[in-house]
């Protein structure tokens, strides 16, 4: 049994966590925290009373609730605190909040092979959308000309997606810096054009009604590729949070990306 505790429970992601974590046999919801506190768990989710309350301070439910994971779904102006908070305690982080800068996730590694308490962190984890990554790596080999377009909720706080700068940094792996677009294009309106990686763009939506979604374009000679995924729900990230709940404790340091726990 790995005992959960889930960071961020009232929000919209960490209310499907609660609800997969009490419907896995194998885990156990022990605590949950939100800045909204004060109800049961359980039904703030829809899925009835659990009998763990919802507290506010993160530091004294990982003293007392002793969780061995924390679930983290929370803001980037916060999550590499929380992740440091529970490392420092032995607690293993499971990060879904994208935002972290490369410094914070160097520090975070540091952390985790001193205390010897792993952590992971996935930019998404549908496995579909994990598969639209590596095969994207896969098509870069053979079509290098491409660009990401990212279509998120207008709630969202960061831009370009986790997702989206996980899947450039794949291609970068996969081929040589191609420049995109004429050498001499100029962007009548600043941004026009996205966020340049390694000579790639990315584009960044944000609308109500989306959810998380995702298309990588190949350009060729004569014809186009598209790798599509769309998220309808968020349900469709509960699996692996289960599944990195279950093995986190088997890592060693900061493990990114949920490819690395699939078999």
């Amino acid at each position: 049994m790995v005992n959960v505790l889930v960071s961020g429970a009232c929000g919209r992601m960490g209310q499907a966590v609660v609800k997969a974590v009490l419907a896995d046999a194998e885990l156990s919801l022990v605590a949950a925290v939100d800045v909204h506190g004060g109800g049961d768990a359980g039904e703030i989710a829809g899925c009835g009373k659990c009998g763990v309350t919802v507290a506010t301070d993160l530091a004294q439910a990982l003293l007392e609730a002793k969780p061995d994971v924390m679930v983290d779904f929370t803001r980037p102006d916060v999550v590499f605190s929380n992740a440091t908070l529970a490392v420092q305690q032995g607690v293993s982080p499971v990060i879904g909040t994208t935002g972290m800068t490369a410094d914070e996730k160097a520090q975070l590694e540091a952390l985790s092979l001193e205390k010897k308490t792993p952590v992971f962190l996935a930019p998404n984890f549908a496995i579909g959308a994990v598969l639209m990554m590596l095969m994207s790596q896969q098509a870069a080999k053979y079509m290098p000309h491409v660009e990401i377009i990212e279509l998120h909720h207008d709630n969202k706080l960061d831009a370009p997606s986790g997702t989206a700068l996980q899947t450039a940094e794949l291609i970068k792996e996969a081929r040589a810096s191609v420049r995109q677009g004429h050498p001499d294009e100029k962007e009548k309106l600043p941004g026009a054009r996205g966020a340049e990686v390694d000579g790639m763009r990315i584009h960044s939506v944000r609308l109500p009604g989306f959810v998380a979604h995702q298309e990588v374009i190949f350009g060729g000679l004569g014809q186009t590729l598209t790798i599509r995924h769309d998220s309808i729900n968020r349900e469709s990230f509960m699996p692996g949070v289960v599944l990195a709940c279950k093995k986190v404790r088997d890592l060693a340091g900061l493990v990114v990306g949920l490819e690395k726990l699939l078999d």
